[in-house]
């Protein structure tokens, strides 16, 4: 996913919310609403920090 790419953008609602998607277009993540910029900025960084160590788990 190298070439993946956040998209931030704002809901009918007026919140932001960003979409994770992979190099080929395709939605990996879509976020929940959040009201500021600020916090949504915030979110993708928590992505980009946790995701690398997550641990898979089949249910």
């Amino acid at each position: 996913m190298a070439n993946g790419k956040f998209e931030v953008y704002t809901d009918k609602s007026g919140e932001y919310r960003f979409k994770l998607k992979a190099s080929n277009g395709e939605v990996i993540v879509s976020s929940e609403g959040y009201s500021s910029k600020k916090s949504c900025m915030n979110g993708i960084e928590s992505v980009k920090k946790n995701a690398p160590n997550a641990t898979i788990v089949e249910l």
